[in-house]
């Protein structure tokens, strides 16, 4: 009877443990390079859903935003990256850096929650007198190698008359901080959000000015104005003038609904958890829904229509 009872309770603990794992569900997570502020955010945004409902979220390394919607084409239903609107726009139609490689998997692409949005930082060595963009003329500057952030730093350098003045480093950006210390570069640019752990290790270690743009310059990118408050960075006595672009957190429609449900739920709930531990999640808010361009995943739109946060007829 005995050993009735002991096989009894190790079936009845082999179905809880099998019932548990399979309650488990998997998701990855694709975002930025690891020394980035969207590689911590990925992180943070797997430990919330770890706190706060059964899915398991690995956070994988990215190239950047390109790379992102680019793999959308090979990946299932556990896909889960970061871009801003503007790339899946252009991935849609087939633009820019899509051209040529446009797919049908594209069209599939949804959203499920804004992220604290790309910050561009032109961050420049102390010591290398640079003051402005003009003087970034005959300099060797780090853009990094397919990301958004290189991408849109190119189209900085060329709207301000710098197309061919500079010299562009054959450095990665995960090796921007060292190659600053040491001399091999006189700036980097960065789209992280900030504050940006390179820049804040740049700061600390090496000491760093980082440009302001002139209200001119910032309407030549058509890009949202934003502001660094001064004491972001170590030695940073006034505010920084620059732009940022919004991100947003995708699926396709291979993700079925129930878990498209729970990542938005539970970020949302966890979000003032995150943005206390970490200040960029607290800008972050209801506002940033109307940035997302395109189509929301249907389980995304049922936690969205419990919590009354309102939705365009496109995001429908």
């Amino acid at each position: 009877m005995k050993t009735i009872r002991l096989l009894a309770g190790a079936v009845i603990a082999l179905a809880v443990a099998a019932t548990s794992a399979s309650a488990e569900t998997r998701v990855t997570y694709k975002s930025a390079k690891s020394t980035s502020s969207y590689y911590q955010m990925g992180v943070q945004i797997a430990e919330a859903m770890k706190a706060g409902s059964d899915i398991i979220v690995t956070v994988e390394e990215s190239q950047g935003s390109v790379q992102n919607v680019m793999e959308v084409k090979a990946r299932g239903g556990d896909y889960v990256f970061t871009t801003p609107p503007a790339l899946v726009r252009l991935a849609k139609g087939g633009k820019a850096m899509f051209e040529g490689k446009g797919d049908p998997a594209f069209d599939e692409i949804r959203a499920l929650f804004p992220i604290p949005s790309l910050t561009m930082h032109f961050v420049t060595r102390a010591d290398a007198d640079i003051n402005g963009f003009a003087d970034l003329e005959g300099k060797t500057v780090l853009l990094g190698k397919g990301s958004f952030g290189a991408r849109e730093g190119e189209k900085y350098l060329q709207l301000f008359g710098l197309d061919g003045k500079v010299t562009l480093a054959e450095v990665e950006l995960s090796n921007a901080v060292p190659a600053l210390k040491n001399g091999q570069i006189d700036a980097f640019v960065t789209a992280g959000s900030y504050p940006a752990p390179n820049v804040i290790e740049a700061a600390a270690s090496t000491g760093v000015n980082v440009l302001s743009l002139s209200e001119d310059q910032i309407a030549q990118t058509k890009r949202a104005r934003l502001v660094i408050p001064a004491g972001t960075y170590a030695g940073q006595e006034k505010d920084i003038v620059t732009t940022s672009l919004p991100v947003v957190a995708y699926t396709t429609t291979k993700m079925d609904d129930e878990t498209a449900y729970q990542l938005t739920k539970t970020f949302w709930e966890g979000k003032a958890a995150m943005g206390a531990a970490a200040p960029w999640w607290n800008g972050v808010d209801e506002g940033l829904i109307g940035n997302i361009e395109g189509k929301i995943h249907p389980g995304a739109i049922r936690y969205y229509e419990e919590a009354g946060m309102a939705l365009t007829d496109a995001q429908m």
